[in-house]
């Protein structure tokens, strides 16, 4: 069983780098790594070129800035794995755990496995106002999508998302920004298949490190949900 780790990357030159390297280092099944430069304009396309080109199975170059969903919809024609795993080229989310995911999808548990970086943990374990603020609306962003979508979520819009080519091959992606996690949840929902969730580790980054997901990507997230449970198909 092949695994194919598709990488949005967008002006992460401090990260990208150390990513690639933690999942050449931890991850010894068959694998292919697609890297996608969404038009990086603080020179993380220029060390991808010089350092990073060559650890990875294939790099694709955005002339312009798509977002993580156009980043996704560009990976799908290189993919050759039996499985799909999202992986954001930061460093708030671990390599190491795609065992998981892998293992739950084993064990038959659903042919589509999420990471919940809540699960089995204190919702609001972190000091930080701004990430207890965002935990809070990813808790109730949850709370909607396991309304519309009629699944059991504790962490809808993890990054981890981890389906068989066979579901992801039955879907037609849309959107282009981060409404790409509402809108692969709600179709996934719509095939009539339930999500199963593993715990993961989660290293937040704030804002000025970085972070990119805004309070209007949350809003904007509910309306994809009902957009493509109620009136697109």
């Amino acid at each position: 069983m092949k695994l194919s780790i598709v990488i949005p990357c967008f002006n992460e030159k401090n990260t990208v780098q150390e990513l690639i390297n933690k999942i050449i280092s931890n991850i010894y099944f068959p694998k292919e790594i697609i890297l996608i430069d969404d038009c990086s304009t603080d020179g993380t396309r220029e060390l991808i070129k010089e350092k990073i080109e060559k650890l990875v199975d294939k790099v694709i170059y955005h002339k312009k800035n798509l977002g993580k969903g156009g980043c996704i919809k560009s990976s799908i024609p290189f993919i050759t794995g039996d499985l799909i795993i999202i992986q954001d080229a930061d460093l708030e989310y671990s390599p190491k755990d795609y065992l998981k995911l892998i293992n739950a999808f084993k064990d038959n548990k659903s042919k589509v496995i999420y990471g919940s970086r809540v699960l089995g943990k204190k919702r609001y374990f972190l000091k930080n106002f701004s990430s207890i603020y965002r935990i809070f609306f990813n808790h109730v962003l949850s709370l909607i999508t396991n309304i519309i979508c009629h699944q059991n979520l504790t962490d809808a819009h993890t990054c981890y998302k981890l389906f068989s080519k066979e579901v992801l091959y039955k879907i037609l992606l849309k959107e282009n920004d981060f409404s790409f996690c509402p809108e692969i949840t709600v179709k996934i929902s719509n095939l009539g298949i339930k999500i199963w969730e593993v715990p993961i580790s989660y290293s937040g980054r704030d804002y000025k490190d970085g972070k990119k997901i805004k309070l209007i990507d949350g809003l904007k997230a509910v309306y994809v949900l009902f957009k493509y449970r109620y009136f697109v198909k």
